[in-house]
């Protein structure tokens, strides 16, 4: 089931990705609707990093293109903010909380890059948000893994863009740091901005996220939640390994397992 909308914040047309004679991504198609929470769910490999980076120009495409707001990146470059997984940072690089959320500021700077009295209060702002306020001269490699993903968001947010990518938020936080993320980007959506979130959890997929973007290498489906989140898809996107998954699950909910670390 593919669903494509009238004026979307997002479109990708026939977008291939191919790695040492192997396809990451083939042939993939969407389009995705303005204003809400969409995730991207598929297995591990199924290239939804790559995904997002090909959207971003951050992997090379062998076919294909895409357009945010109906433009090329380039043109939109400003309206588009990105928070890539958080494992993928070097957290040693020397630079206070207040210094990685300026960094969202940047696209906005004028010629001379002079950071001016509102800057500093946009990023006050977007502290104050993520409750990071009071790290805000901490370095950033002293913070716990929830609070370096919440000032990532933080710099997301200096950026006042329309569109925002994360890939794998939620992983490595606690349940209180998930919840407060899932606050936000619903305040956001509100706010009218769209956001894009590659996600693993199918247990609060349903929850979480009004679109659903499933892939496997190539798009399985791409709609509403309530229309894509069927036993049937997830079958074609995970394909051997959801009944493993489900297994999981209920073993755990049967036994009382902890899901994660309070």
């Amino acid at each position: 089931m593919i669903i494509n909308v009238q004026d979307p914040s997002l479109e990708a047309h026939n977008l291939t990705v191919i790695y040492h004679r192997k396809p990451v991504l083939w042939n993939i198609d969407f389009s995705l609707p303005k204003g809400e929470i969409i995730g991207i769910m598929g297995p591990n490999g199924a290239g939804k990093s790559t995904l997002i980076k090909a959207i971003l120009e951050l992997a090379p495409l062998n076919s294909g293109y895409s357009k945010i707001f109906g433009k090329s990146l380039n043109e939109v470059r400003k309206k588009v903010s990105y928070i890539p997984q958080r494992q993928t940072i070097d957290w040693d690089f020397p630079a206070s909380v207040s210094d990685v959320v300026m960094m969202g500021r940047y696209p906005s700077l004028g010629l001379f890059k002079r950071i001016t009295k509102s800057d500093r209060e946009i990023v006050r702002l977007a502290l104050e948000q993520v409750n990071m306020t009071e790290y805000a001269n901490r370095q950033i490699s002293q913070l716990s893994g929830g609070q370096q993903q919440r000032v990532f968001l933080a710099r997301a947010l200096a950026q006042q863009a329309d569109l925002y990518l994360l890939d794998e938020p939620f992983v490595g936080v606690d349940a209180s740091t998930e919840a407060a993320i899932m606050q936000l980007l619903r305040t956001m959506k509100n706010e009218g901005k769209t956001i894009v979130v590659v996600h693993h959890d199918l247990h609060t997929a349903a929850e979480y996220f009004n679109w659903l973007v499933l892939i496997n290498a190539s798009l399985i489906a791409s709609g509403p939640t309530e229309k894509v989140f069927t036993d049937e898809l997830l079958r074609n996107t995970y394909s051997g390994k959801l009944t493993v998954l489900s297994q999981v699950g209920d073993v755990m909910r049967e036994q009382n397992f902890p899901v994660r670390e309070k």
